[in-house]
């Protein structure tokens, strides 16, 4: 279900953009009769005995079940140890993409096909004609896209198993990719492909800086990564000036792809103007970094990166750094499908609506309650009741009758052999454009904590702090309360979580290793012990966590800070006069409210630190069971 054009031809693009909004109610008609028919002979839509006709929409919404990861993860299992493709799909499954979601404590594996990368740049394509109608002149000059691969894992079949990004990088896709002005980027592939994330992210800099005065737009996936580059950049700079300066690259990056690459092109002369006029930039930028983008960039027009969902947090900083520039979020996909692209991307990030593209999948929305999103007084956004999606009907939405206002959670039928699969994103309706809805992100169902790609739901949370209260309880210390946030003040970000411990009466302290180090009102603990619970914490959480703080340095050491007694009912006030209710008010195990986070902070009587990151292995290990 894809329409050919060049994506060079605005033109051609905005009609494709009309044929597909305009006429979304029978596309998607005709997208599930196309998925229905061609995997109709599946194991698993076999079992559902759906006939083809004129009826097949409601055969199919009948009898195939709504279903979650954990339905599905023992079939994704047998392909993972090497069944055939079509116990879910008529195409071959070419690989496993990782998802940022965990099921027992690792990524969730979504099927994807050689087909599907078809649809990808399809969807990439259509971004052009979109930032070209709003932004005049991009086709004059580069992109400074700071983009990374993740590492890779092996499944015992032998599939590959990777993040949607990386597939799309390592894809003949992305390298033989045709000439188009919108991606000439100052980052040669090599520097893209490069595994080791320091070296990889020390040269696209490099070259970014090398062009700077050709480059007309600053971006990467998400928010986080360019906040923790412009950090590198600024801890860096004067190696960066040296290394222009002189036209040789440091000989700490060994990568020979590197090597090479930037020998060929970015570093060919001494450049010494270049790296004095850098150098006066970073040194007026001594005391504030402020603008800096702007400054060291001059051209550019906008930074696009994704600041909807768990990267909103980081708007302020962005706006710090960018002097002014808009900035802008194209897109909304997962490793599940690419859903929508952003038709206004001059929007401000609160206002970003994502316009859905009824040929990406089938879509169906479960309706939410339109007041599922209650604030409790700590900043934080519950559901209405113990169910995460309080649904007011059994029955799903199409994407044509969904209702401006209104809130739903995601379910999609992919080409690639996901069948009625819930998403986890709720979402809500702003408008439409021609007849398909815009739909801004409100939230990730369950995730309390994210700082990058990670995404720590609350249990998740509970049974890592209930591993580290252990080490704790045989010394004598309970623990009686804790919540946490996620700290974004410093790059990277890191986790903190605020606990409250009890001394038990009549316990010798001195007896069993206790010693300076506060953690309350007249007792101490040694500093080794609570250092030792962080680490517990951060092994106990899942591997994105864990990649994102070994391999990628994106997020920073987890932090323990203690409170005084006393510090949780002190939270617990402030909530009720926000209008919590009394008699149904719980500790929040993550807090958003800067006044909440502020209370606790003022009773803290130790702050403790995980002293080395968690272990992780690219390994591929919980289907060998």
């Amino acid at each position: 279900m894809l329409l050919d054009f060049d994506p060079t031809d605005d033109q051609a693009g905005f009609k494709i953009l009309e044929q597909l909004t305009s006429d979304a109610g029978r596309m998607q008609e005709e997208v599930l009769k196309e998925i229905v028919s061609q995997n109709a002979n599946t194991e698993y839509l076999r079992d559902f005995d759906i006939l083809l006709g004129h009826h097949h929409k409601q055969a199919f919404k009948t009898k195939v079940p709504i279903v979650s990861y954990e339905d599905i993860k023992p079939i994704i299992e047998r392909i993972a140890n090497g069944e055939p493709s079509h116990i879910i799909s008529s195409q071959l499954i070419t690989e496993l993409l990782t998802s940022s979601g965990t099921s027992g404590g690792q990524p969730k594996l979504m099927p994807s096909t050689a087909q599907e990368l078809n649809r990808k740049t399809f969807f990439y394509n259509l971004l052009i004609p979109v930032m070209n109608k709003y932004i005049a002149g991009l086709d004059k000059g580069k992109a400074m896209y700071l983009l990374f691969t993740k590492p890779e894992m092996t499944t015992p079949s032998g599939l590959k198993a990777r993040p949607v990004l990386t597939s799309y990088y390592h894809s003949s896709h992305f390298k033989n990719r045709p000439f188009n002005p919108y991606n000439v980027y100052t980052s040669p592939d090599a520097t893209i492909l490069c595994s080791d994330s320091k070296q990889s992210m020390f040269c696209q800099l490099l070259c970014g800086l090398v062009n700077r005065h050709d480059v007309l737009r600053v971006g990467a996936v998400f928010a986080s990564a360019l906040l923790r580059a412009i950090k590198f950049l600024e801890d860096h700079h004067q190696e960066f000036i040296n290394n222009i300066r002189s036209g040789h690259l440091s000989e700490w990056v060994t990568d020979p792809g590197c090597r090479e690459v930037m020998a060929s092109d970015a570093l060919t002369r001494p450049d010494p103007d270049a790296a004095a006029a850098i150098e006066a930039e970073c040194r007026s930028s001594s005391y504030s970094w402020e603008g800096i983008i702007k400054r060291l960039w001059p051209r550019t027009k906008y930074v696009e990166v994704i600041v909807t969902g768990s990267m909103a947090q980081y708007i302020p900083t962005l706006e710090f750094y960018c002097g002014g520039l808009p900035l802008v979020s194209t897109m909304y996909g997962s490793s599940e499908c690419y859903f929508g692209i952003n038709l206004r991307p001059l929007s401000k990030p609160k206002d970003v609506s994502y316009t859905l593209l009824p040929n990406m999948a089938y879509f169906e929305f479960i309706p939410v309650e339109k007041d599922h999103v209650i604030l409790d007084g700590c900043g934080n956004n519950h559901h209405a009741h113990d169910d995460p999606v309080d649904r007011l009907a059994t029955q799903t939405v199409d994407l044509v009758d969904v209702k401006i206002g209104r809130y739903y959670e995601l379910v999609v039928t992919t080409y690639t052999g996901l069948y009625r699969y819930k998403v986890g994103d709720i979402l809500k309706v702003t408008g439409f454009y021609n007849n398909a809805p815009e739909f801004q992100f409100v939230q990730r169902r369950n995730v309390v904590l994210s700082i990058d790609t990670d995404k720590t739901n609350e249990e998740d949370l509970l049974n890592a702090v209930a591993r580290a209260k252990l080490i704790v309880e045989p010394l004598g210390f309970l623990l009686a309360e804790y919540t946490a946030y996620a700290d974004t003040s410093s790059v990277p970000g890191h986790y903190v979580l605020f606990w409250e411990l009890i001394q038990l009466v009549n316990f010798n302290h001195e007896k069993n290793g206790l010693g300076p180090g506060p953690v309350g009102r007249g007792f101490a603990i040694e500093a080794s012990i609570m250092e030792k619970c962080c680490a517990t914490i951060e092994e106990s959480l899942d591997s994105v966590y864990r990649r994102c703080r070994k391999k990628d340095g994106s997020i920073g050491p987890l932090e323990i800070r203690v409170v005084g007694k006393g510090g949780f009912d002190a939270l617990m006030d402030y909530c009720l006069s926000q209008g919590s209710s009394v008699n149904q008010y719980k500790t929040p195990r993550c807090i958003k409210s800067e006044e909440a986070i502020r209370i606790l902070d003022s009773r803290i009587v130790g702050s403790f630190f995980s002293r080395d990151a968690p272990s992780w292995e690219p390994k591929f290990n919980y289907l060998n069971n």
